[in-house]
């Protein structure tokens, strides 16, 4: 059963910087393609951006530019740095790991999320 556990959420002014970590139980995480995902109460979840085992990133276009996604894969952790924060940010962040078929949907059962508050 392959796990993930969030935090570094928190409330930030905007354009203020967090950075999210997300450790990930299981033995082949280094081979696994992962993505952060957030969700809004009453929206449906959405990607935010993945990260290949090889450290390649992608991000969705209202990130891009503002977040940075990276990997340590000796940790089993991936990180979200994301700088000039808006309040249009302010989501439940997940972690999970992303099937290769499509390379966005998620693959395994969801952590409990961090919260990220984007407000003065």
């Amino acid at each position: 059963q392959v796990q993930f556990v969030e935090s570094g959420g928190g409330l930030v002014q905007p354009g203020g910087s967090l950075r999210l970590s997300c450790a990930a139980s299981g033995s082949r995480f280094r081979v696994w393609r992962m993505g952060w995902y957030r969700q809004v109460p009453g929206k449906q979840r959405e990607l935010v951006a993945t990260i290949t085992s090889g450290g390649t990133t992608d991000y969705a276009d209202f990130v891009k530019g503002r977040f940075t996604a990276s990997r340590d894969n000796a940790q089993n952790t991936v990180y979200l740095q994301m700088n000039t924060l808006e309040p249009e940010d302010t989501a439940v962040y997940y972690c999970n790991r992303v099937t290769v078929v499509d390379g966005i949907s998620p693959m395994n059962d969801w952590g409990q999320g961090t919260q990220v508050t984007v407000s003065s």
